[in-house]
């Protein structure tokens, strides 16, 4: 890194630095969160220390340039910075009136937690004296000097945190003190002197004492912090590009550590986790910001407050329901008390759980706050899965071991680890697990994904584990204190109770229970709040939003859960039961003509009460039937499994007659076996072939909708052929199964409203999708083998093997089997929706892979003009107000 110097013509144009008077709320591109919300707040005149910001675009800039500061940004910042000392009447350095200044990161979207953070920055053996002296308090300035150094250690010169917190832990028991705050000014300054020789081991060199190298320094790290593992991680995990840059906040110190009447505190005006409309929060008295969010000590509720410091509190009330009026959302707020005066230090939208953003969003529009379409906006997606997990029956009986703070709610059952890599390995071998810490680190984070839930014995509601755990939807309990946690013996105690890694536990994060094994669960409910919010959401989406079902009771939930037809019923599936594989055997391995018929006259029995319940459950609603997909000996015993067992057969001598039979299988599974499955006989070439079976579903289904319609039940079939690539292909198929229709609504006397249509999955098709069209009157993107197709990857190889590197290399924006693949994927459909509609314009165009329930797959489609997505039955909410969201949000672009 470097200061800018020479010539510096073109940084005059350009403005790297901005003080707190000079930014606005709408600058969070530039600024960051943290800046806009401190630029705001400074000019609404609220009492927010004086400072500056260093913007996003110099943090990219310094990448650009190898890690440099840009030329320029540095002759800005102390310019900025002596406007600060101006502001506030102290200068940096000064050893009579030092000022001391924080560096924080910033980044447009919150990422709590990721990035890095110093404080007291400016202290020195000289100003340190000062600073004792200016306040008439050496424990103080003491206390704020060792943590500068533990902090500026850990931070900017990248050493362990464990050697300064051992040290922390023999200084107290030395002095018996039970608390960091008991600590007194002998015992504080003999730490600064071992926290500094800790420095000197470890570096080579002495800790800094020149201000402004120390600023120099801890600005590069916040910029390099940008890139550490935890916050790509957690950029990654909530789809927020890597390209955005954090900004620096430098910000004059206030200080909660100067006796019983200053504090610290996290609050946000609404309750998180349930949407109370609530101050929510916590503080504590005679200690620094990070006290509160690293769970170090357990804080107190921020109603407490009120009986501490009245005033305070009152003011605290005040300003809180002003940002909330001001920014028409949930704030976020970080607050310090110096000598019974307070300063607001941050203020941004509070990140919340499922419960609470939908509760928030629909209370918030009928307070008249936010419209409709903002309500619809508010709630992620995604946070709507979230509210569909299980959650502890009521009526179990089950073992309380513990109890803490209900940071994030829902329940999760798992086997117990203590450490975030165990979590991750124990995860991905398929393990269900708890992460048990006595409190979470950044560094935990991908451990903290991994898992069902998590559980600290520190730390309170706004601790890391706390927002972590509600950001990726995570049950969570926090701050249960009566349980020890021994990471180094993997295990922890609760009373006489003792868990081992691997014991089964149950956290409950909507209680703050915590249970000795595994309890009965019961599904969710959507709420009346989510209702409301989801049929405002049907209002806006122009996006229709089928399920993929294959049985009735799918059908139930899909209907339930707001699904307006069926678009994907998996005929297979049917075939695979245990009743009926042994016919579909029969049929495939037949001789003659009169097995296999009597074969198919079975299986016509069970698809025909197969499409009687479904069509009965969607009565009114359109269902999509895909008939058969898979190769034929997908049905049959495995060719492995077959050759392992006439081997031994074989070599035993045992049953000859068995060994005959299974001979005479492993023939007939030879004879079918194919080098490439996925591309071989399957879909409308396995109909053209062997038409006797397509033939065979088409009149169960209309058999099944004939005797519904005798009943009074409103029936629409959509009969979907698969794997069409060339028009041909559909064409004999489509003309060969609409005799078979006619056939049986003549026999029945009755005439269906029904389609016949094709799923669009092989590229060629996505070409000549204006021929296909001819004889398709709807298509359906089948995106799974699409996706294939087009990238040529083999799903379960790539992801396995290469596939999750190349989105962490960023070779892939992300993994296209989730989301859509907008310039290939995307670029084919295009292709074929055009074609498609110059042949039929009222052609009907769905998608039925799994992503029809990703919400950024969902935006694409509603961009492509689909008359639809289709995805599982649980995804249907979430699909709604995607489409919602979607839709508005392009409206919105299109203005």
């Amino acid at each position: 890194m470097r200061c800018a110097n020479g010539d510096n013509s073109w940084a005059m144009t350009k403005q790297w630095v901005y003080l707190f008077s000079q930014g606005t709320a709408d600058m969070r591109d530039l600024l960051g969160g943290k800046g806009a919300g401190c630029a705001e707040m400074t000019r609404a005149g609220l009492p927010v220390p004086p400072g500056f910001t260093i913007t996003t675009e110099a943090c990219n800039a310094y990448y650009e340039s190898g890690e440099r500061f840009p030329d320029g940004m540095w002759d800005q910042a102390m310019a900025a910075l002596r406007e600060v000392e101006g502001l506030a009447g102290k200068k940096l350095g000064d050893v009579r009136n030092p000022l001391l200044v924080s560096v924080r990161s910033g980044a447009k979207f919150s990422m709590p937690g990721m990035m890095d953070t110093v404080l007291n920055l400016g202290l020195n053996p000289e100003t340190v004296e000062g600073l004792a002296n200016l306040t008439g308090n050496p424990r103080f300035a003491y206390d704020a000097y060792r943590r500068f150094i533990q902090m500026f250690g850990k931070i900017v010169l990248d050493l362990e945190p464990a050697p300064f917190e051992k040290e922390l832990e023999a200084a107290k028991t030395r002095t018996g003190a039970a608390s960091d705050a008991e600590l007194q000014p002998d015992a504080l300054k003999e730490l600064v002197t071992v926290f500094k020789a800790i420095v000197k081991r470890a570096t080579g060199s002495d800790f800094p004492n020149d201000p402004y190298k120390q600023l120099e320094a801890a600005v590069g790290a916040v910029f390099r912090s940008w890139n550490n593992n935890r916050a790509i991680a957690y950029r990654n995990n909530n789809n927020i590009p890597h390209s955005l840059g954090t900004a620096v906040n430098v910000q004059t110190m206030v200080f909660g550590n100067m006796g019983d009447d200053s504090g610290t505190g996290v609050a946000f005006t609404r309750n998180p986790s349930t949407g109370e409309k609530k101050l929510y929060g916590e503080y504590l008295l005679n200690a620094q910001g990070e006290d509160v969010v690293a769970g170090i000590r357990t804080p107190q509720p921020i109603a407490a407050l009120e009986r501490d410091l009245p005033d305070v509190y009152a003011q605290f009330q005040t300003i809180a329901n002003r940002l909330e009026q001001h920014y028409r959302d949930v704030q976020d707020m970080e607050f310090t008390i110096e000598r019974g005066r307070l300063f607001m230090l941050q203020t941004r939208a509070g990140k919340r759980g499922a419960e609470a953003a939908v509760k928030i969003a629909v209370d918030m529009l009928h307070e008249g706050l936010i419209t409709q379409e903002e309500a619809v906006l508010r709630v992620e997606a995604e946070q709507v899965d979230q509210l569909l997990h299980s959650r502890v029956d009521p009526n179990a009986k089950y073992d309380v071991i513990a109890r803490g703070t209900n940071a994030a709610p829902g329940a999760a059952t798992g086997q117990a680890v203590f450490s975030a890599d165990t979590a991750e390995e124990w995860s991905k071998a398929g393990k269900r697990v708890i992460l048990v810490r006595p409190k979470t680190d950044p560094e935990d984070y991908a451990g903290m994904i991994a898992s069902q839930g998590i559980l600290t014995s520190t730390g309170g509601a706004t601790s890391h584990a706390a927002v972590v755990a509600r950001g990726v939807g995570k049950p969570c309990v926090v701050g249960a204190e009566a349980i020890y946690v021994d990471e180094e013996g993997k295990r922890f105690t609760a009373g006489s109770v003792t868990v081992n890694e691997g014991d089964m536990i149950t956290i409950n994060g909507t209680t703050g229970e915590v249970i000795l094994g595994e309890v009965p669960m019961i599904p969710p409910e959507i709420s009346s709040h989510l209702s409301e919010l989801l049929s405002w959401a049907d209002q806006a989406r122009k996006l229709g939003v089928r399920a993929n079902a294959d049985y009735p009771r799918d059908s139930e939930k899909a209907r339930e859960l707001g699904a307006e037809g069926i678009g994907l019923c998996r005929t297979e599936h049917m075939f695979m039961e245990v009743d009926r594989l042994p016919i579909v055997q029969q049929l495939i391995l037949a001789k003659d003509d009169d097995t296999r018929r009597q074969a198919l006259a079975k299986l016509l029995e069970f698809q025909r009460g197969d499409f009687v319940g479904i069509l009965r459950v969607m009565h009114g609603l359109p269902v999509t039937i895909r008939l058969i997909d898979p190769p034929l000996h997908e049905f049959l015993p495995s060719y492995e499994e077959l050759l392992v067992e006439t081997t031994t057969l074989r070599l035993t001598g045992k049953d000859p007659q068995r060994l005959k039979e299974r001979e005479d299988l492993l023939a007939e599974v030879a004879q079918m076996r194919e080098a490439n499955p996925m591309l071989g006989l399957r879909g409308c070439r396995l109909g053209i072939l062997f038409p006797g079976i397509t033939e065979m579903q088409v009149r169960a289904i209309f058999e099944a909708a004939c005797i519904l319609q005798k009943e009074g039940v409103e029936v629409h079939p959509e009969i979907m052929i698969p794997l069409v690539g060339h028009v041909n292909e559909l064409r004999i198929e489509r003309e060969a199964l609409e005799r078979v229709a006619q056939q049986v609504m003549e026999e029945q006397g009755a005439k269906i409203d029904y389609k016949f249509g094709t799923m669009i999955e092989i590229p060629r098709a996505c070409i000549v999708a204006n021929e296909i069209a001819g004889y398709a009157e709807f298509f359906s993107f089948g995106t799974n083998d699409l996706t294939q197709m087009t990238f040529g990857f083999s799903r379960d190889d790539a992801e396995g093997k290469f596939l999750l590197k190349y989105v962490e290399d960023e070779i892939l924006p992300s993994n296209p089997f989730q989301t859509l693949d907008r310039d290939g994927v995307g670029g084919l459909m295009r292709i074929a929706i055009d074609g498609a509609r110059r042949t039929r314009p009222d052609i009907k165009l769905g998608i039925c892979g799994e992503h029809g329930g990703d919400p950024r797959s969902i935006e694409l489609c509603n961009e492509l003009g689909l008359s639809y997505v289709s995805c599982s039955p649980f995804r249907v909410p979430v699909a709604r107000l995607a489409a919602a969201q979607a839709a508005l949000t392009k409206a919105e672009k299109d203005r």
